[in-house]
């Protein structure tokens, strides 16, 4: 039997519905609610083939373990996901965009990362399994679905991973407060894995100096860095835009 994951709130649901809609066993929604998006998610799932359970917020809660599930939990299967990078880079049709996450454990900043990486079009998401939060249901929540179709990836060492990628032709950009170039002013086509560390902290030093080139985001005001998130979107769609252009 697959293993079962709880994922709960609109989005989350909605993008299992669509990508694997076999995996979703069953979806409780609260029986109080019956607005316009509730009535077109039921039907959604309904079409889907997914069994919809009237439930209350009570047990809602108990299922997903927080009140923050918008009325919506499911039971589903969990969905095999490339587990490497080789099977990532197999898939991959151009060059490469990779993010790199050092540090980052809070999974409010996990989902969100996900989020940027899936509008940025970015390949996987490569974290160390020790110095890492992995996909929960909290995660799956903020991600908005991107935990559904961006790879995640935990590696027993960031580091040789980060000289596998250097291996294989990938440019590995790191980012630091210190770094002597900004990130408008960096080439950021070709095949490109960015690395990110969490917010105070920054990169391991060990991470730093595998990277092939430091960068910094310009700050302008007071506030001298970034939350992860907001710096992965900044940096990724820096590198998009160069890509595109």
């Amino acid at each position: 039997m697959a293993a079962r994951q709880i994922l709960f709130g609109f989005h989350a649901v909605t993008v299992r519905l669509k990508t694997a809609p076999e995996s979703v066993r069953e979806i409780h929604v609260d029986a109080t609610r019956r607005d316009a998006r509730m009535r077109q998610f039921v039907a959604r799932a309904q079409e889907a083939g997914a069994r919809v359970i009237d439930s209350d917020d009570q047990s809602l809660q108990r299922l997903c373990g927080t009140h923050k599930h918008q009325g919506v939990v499911a039971r589903v299967d969990a969905v095999f996901k490339a587990r490497t990078v080789d099977e990532v880079l197999e898939d991959v049709e151009g060059a490469p965009l990779l993010l790199l996450l050092d540090g980052v454990t809070d999974p409010h900043n996990l989902g969100a990362c996900l989020r940027v990486a899936d509008g940025a079009g970015a390949h996987a998401v490569i974290a160390p399994k020790d110095h890492a939060v992995g996909i929960n249901a909290t995660v799956a929540k903020v991600a908005s679905g991107a935990a559904e179709t961006v790879p995640y990836l935990m590696v027993t060492n960031l580091s040789r991973c980060i000289a596998g990628l250097k291996e294989r032709g990938i440019r590995v950009v790191g980012t630091a407060d210190d770094a002597p170039q900004t990130l408008h002013q960096a080439d950021l086509r070709g095949p490109l894995a960015l690395v990110l560390g969490a917010e105070g902290k920054g990169l391991r030093q060990l991470t730093r100096t595998g990277c092939d080139a430091l960068v910094r985001i310009p700050m302008h005001g007071a506030v001298e860095s970034l939350n992860v998130s907001v710096a992965a979107g900044v940096c990724l769609f820096e590198a998009r835009r160069q890509r595109d252009a």
